[in-house]
């Protein structure tokens, strides 16, 4: 695979982690996603495919809860969005999860979703 753009390049890294990163029904797999202006989290069960809880910037619940300053595409947005994930998880009974960052570089957006949820009680 060449890498001719930043995609290319996020998309070979987000193979390599993959190749490694499974997600169980003990212990999914949090996945990641980033756009400009939004931020997604998905956490799957790889053995069966399904999608267990997700939370995202563009969903009403978490636009009314964004305050002034918090937005999807800042980090006080991305901490939002981190806890709620947390908190969906909770209450399904799951604490331990494999953060998958998807190919970003773990910083920025991506670190304060992972702290957020650490924070709010997920084990990874």
């Amino acid at each position: 695979m060449r890498i001719k753009t930043r995609d290319d390049r996020r998309q070979r890294i987000k193979y390599r982690i993959r190749a490694r990163v499974r997600g169980t029904e003990v212990r999914p797999r949090m996945t990641v996603f980033r756009s400009v202006t939004h931020i997604y989290v998905q956490v799957v069960d790889d053995s069966t495919g399904s999608t267990i809880a997700a939370a995202s910037s563009v969903e009403p619940a978490a636009k009314g809860a964004m305050g002034q300053d918090a937005k999807g595409g800042n980090i006080a947005g991305a901490k939002l969005i981190g806890k709620t994930i947390a908190e969906r998880l909770l209450e399904k009974g799951l604490k331990r999860v494999v953060f998958d960052r998807n190919g970003f570089l773990y910083h920025g957006r991506v670190k304060a979703v992972a702290d957020a949820a650490r924070e709010a009680g997920l084990e990874f």
